[in-house]
């Protein structure tokens, strides 16, 4: 019976309790309501869908603009002869520079 959880299971009083109880009160009677642990499983799924939901959220509006975006291309290419053309062109590689003492 190491912790108090132990000991008030097993019908003990410990001490700082038993010093708050007024004197001529009968102990058999006395009863210690404790409070139930703590449980994180709330917070912890609340959390994880707070960040799904927004993950979900990011994904829906980038696939809107995307969808937006390729209206406004084809209607303008349809109606006034305009296109446009995405294009991934590389980065020139720098020469390497002479070390010069």
């Amino acid at each position: 019976m190491r912790l108090p959880d132990e000991q008030l299971r097993a019908g003990h009083i410990p001490a700082d309790l038993y010093r708050q109880i007024p004197p001529g009160t009968d102990l058999r009677r006395v009863v210690i309501i404790q409070e139930a642990p703590r449980s994180y499983t709330g917070p912890i799924v609340l959390t994880l869908v707070i960040a799904a939901g927004s993950i979900a959220v990011l994904l829906v509006i980038a696939f809107v603009t995307q969808i937006i975006a390729a209206s406004i291309v084809s209607v303008l290419s349809a109606s006034c002869g305009i296109g446009y053309t995405i294009s991934r062109t590389s980065k020139r590689k720098k020469a390497p520079r002479a070390l010069s003492k």
